[in-house]
């Protein structure tokens, strides 16, 4: 079987999550080999990184130290969990990769894209998600579904504003990759939809 790489990104309380598990364990359910991981986070390094970068006692995080700290994450988390996977024909859903920094980093923090892109390639050496399953809601929505906060959940409307316009704009630009899902439906229509556009894409991997 050839290997397949699936990103799952948007804006905190967009379902994102739940979504990713869901597929996971659908795929897991028909016997295909998978890996499900995320960011910040995903190996015990990473772990450490996430732990910097959500904590609200670390109000005094600089942009770019933020920057480099999701980007050292991405660096391990490819050499450690996503390259070896791939390498080996799993297909490997993670919850967030390169689009979340362009996004958060990039329109959030406002860090210039001419600052952001070159060094996400250089985190991600080179690996692009073959699918990036978007899920799509309005910050005012997805706020509302977030009881306790983190240091990025405790942002502004404003600020997520920015970011769901960037992804949107990223899914514009990458059609072939990026497929955007309406979060407001239930669940249960949600994972009917994406499952719909990954059967295709498991027919050509068999």
């Amino acid at each position: 079987m050839k290997e397949l790489f699936i990103s799952f990104e948007g804006i905190e309380g967009s379902g994102k999550s739940t979504q990713a598990e869901r597929l996971y364990k659908w795929l897991k359910s028909k016997g295909y080999d998978c890996v499900f991981t995320k960011e910040p986070g995903g190996t015990p390094v990473s772990e450490k990184i996430r732990n910097i970068l959500l904590d609200t006692k670390n109000d005094k995080l600089s942009e770019l130290a933020e920057l480099f700290l999701y980007l050292a994450d991405r660096a391990q988390h490819i050499k450690e969990v996503i390259e070896p996977a791939l390498s080996n024909g799993k297909i490997v859903i993670t919850d967030r990769f390169s689009d979340s920094t362009l996004a958060y980093q990039g329109k959030g923090r406002r860090i210039k894209e001419e600052q952001v892109k070159p060094m996400n390639e250089i985190a991600t050496d080179g690996i692009v998600p073959d699918l990036t399953i978007l899920i799509d809601i309005l910050p005012v929505e997805g706020l509302k579904r977030i009881k306790r906060k983190d240091r990025i959940e405790l942002e502004s409307e404003d600020f997520y504003q920015r970011i769901r316009q960037e992804y949107l704009k990223i899914a514009k630009e990458n059609p072939d990759r990026v497929k955007v899902f309406d979060g407001t439906l239930p669940p249960e229509k949600i994972e009917k939809n994406i499952r719909e556009v990954i059967n295709p894409l498991l027919k050509e991997i068999n």
